[in-house]
């Protein structure tokens, strides 16, 4: 698989419009992809009296640019009020803080000056410079009129001329809050009322504007910007977690904490130190991409065509598992070997080739499961489109409405909810510790695996299966995953 760890979002907002707030048109949906398996399958699951408890419930909002600067600028008039400094001053308190009110005055309570000092807007007193006579710039050495001699708190002073280009061309690369002194090991931050004037024209001024909001919102610990292409929404929340959050107008769906794809269960530090390693053995692993294997009973070639692992030979009608070829008549009660890793107890005394050998079919392990289920995502999309086209086409024909028939579709779509949270308890298994607790873990992974593979089975063959036994399997299949997320999800 194909891994970019910057796809879902970017740090850099270079082409970010503050008034770009008005929805555009949608863009047409993907007609390979589900568009969203979260919206409208929980109720439809909950009716059949799954737990109702939700592991991934989470509260956030949606602003738009001036509901969000709006919102910034309430926080630093008020802390710019308690603390008795200028607005631009109190961002960059805030900022340093991470907009942490209380924290901000639980320490400016204690020592005042410390907060300034913490926040780089005022220099240490063991550091604290005396007033140059001089009238030389020291950057460009050039004798300057003391009224255009500029410096901050920490007086290093250096003439407008170099402040314009120094304040312009960090600007131009990007720079907003982090505009800092000349002066050599001085981190002193230059204030945005300070810089602004040193800006030579509106589209500079326009350009540090963007990255200060920017840095604004990325500091802030209840605020992310939307990682959506172009988007420029904000995405609010009480208590950050590593929860399933969703744009409400480019529908991006991403990780609150990380800003990347929605991984639970695996923590954010895990699934990019897994992605980094996907990406750097990926030529290792390419064998592992064929779509083909062997019927273990007949030979033929077979070729994977949708998403379920419960393969029947087309030639010998043998029925096996697709990742470990075992009998399918003995898998439901051998699943749990099926997805779990055998460790080697004895490699910890055996040779540095034997353990890199150990390693590397460690990986493999994981890795094939992982891939397999995403290979999976994607066949099982193109079956939720084939239910799409035979809904549609059962209502041209009379043969009921839209709502007889939408259990069809909420079922692909909890299919693939569920194959989803599956495809990443794999990372989380791969780097976890062995003990009671991984046995714990392994266990309800393999159970929720069995479930899914058999919702996967009558989903593809809906028109053999009626619709109480479909929904019974999808109650099974949520619940199953609900049970792993509550035990294991990281809150």
């Amino acid at each position: 698989m194909s891994v970019d760890m910057n796809s879902q979002g970017s740090d850099s907002n270079e082409d970010y419009d503050p008034n770009c707030d008005d929805d555009d048109e949608e863009e047409e949906d993907d007609p390979g992809d589900i568009e969203d398996y979260y919206d409208g399958v929980a109720n439809d699951v909950e009716q059949q009296g799954a737990d109702s408890f939700d592991p991934e419930e989470y509260l956030f909002s949606c602003l738009t640019y001036r509901e969000s600067e709006s919102a910034l600028n309430e926080q630093m008039a008020n802390m710019a009020s308690l603390l008795k400094v200028s607005h631009s001053v109190a961002k960059l308190i805030l900022v340093n803080f991470h907009w942490q009110v209380s924290e901000i005055l639980e320490r400016h309570k204690q020592n005042s000056a410390q907060v300034l000092v913490e926040a780089k807007v005022q220099p240490s007193p063991s550091k604290h410079a005396t007033a140059h006579s001089s009238h030389h710039c020291a950057v460009c050495m050039q004798f300057v009129r003391k009224e255009n001699l500029l410096s901050l708190a920490c007086q290093h002073p250096f003439c407008r001329s170099c402040w314009e280009q120094h304040c312009t061309v960090l600007v131009k690369d990007g720079v907003g809050v982090g505009i800092s002194c000349m002066a050599q090991e001085c981190l002193l931050r230059a204030p945005e009322d300070f810089v602004f004037p040193l800006l030579a024209n509106e589209e500079l001024k326009e350009k540090y504007k963007r990255y200060l909001f920017r840095d604004y919102v990325e500091s802030h610990y209840q605020l992310q910007l939307c990682p959506g292409a172009d988007c420029p929404m904000v995405i609010q929340v009480q208590e950050p977690k590593a929860r399933r959050v969703q744009c409400n107008r480019c529908s991006e769906v991403f990780c609150f904490r990380c800003r990347q794809m929605y991984h639970a269960p695996t923590d954010c530090a895990t699934i990019r130190k897994w992605l980094t390693k996907c990406a750097d053995d990926s030529e290792t692993a390419n064998y592992i991409s064929a779509h083909t294997k062997d019927c273990p009973k007949c030979n033929i070639c077979i070729e994977k065509n949708g998403g379920c692992n419960h393969m029947q030979c087309s030639k010998c009608k043998h029925d096996f598992c697709w990742m470990c070829l075992g009998d399918w008549k003995t898998h439901g009660s051998e699943y749990y070997e099926c997805s779990r890793y055998k460790e080697n107890p004895d490699i910890v005394n055996q040779s540095q080739q034997a353990q890199a050998r150990e390693a590397l079919k460690k990986y493999l392990f994981y890795f094939e499961r992982w891939e397999n289920h995403n290979k999976s995502l994607q066949l099982e999309a193109q079956t939720y489109q084939q239910i799409q086209e035979k809904i549609q086409e059962r209502v041209m024909n009379n043969l009921g409405t839209w709502i007889d028939w939408q259990y069809l579709q909420n079922a692909a779509k909890l299919l693939a909810k569920c194959r989803y949270t599956l495809q990443y308890t794999y990372p989380y298994a791969y780097y976890m510790e062995s003990g009671p607790r991984k046995k714990l873990f392994e266990y309800q992974q393999a159970q929720l695996e069995a479930e899914i593979e058999n919702l996967s089975w009558k989903v593809e063959r809906a028109d053999s299966y009626d619709r109480g036994d479909l929904e019974n399997q999808m109650h099974i299949a949520e619940q199953r995953r609900r049970t792993l997320l509550k035990d294991f999800h990281d809150t």
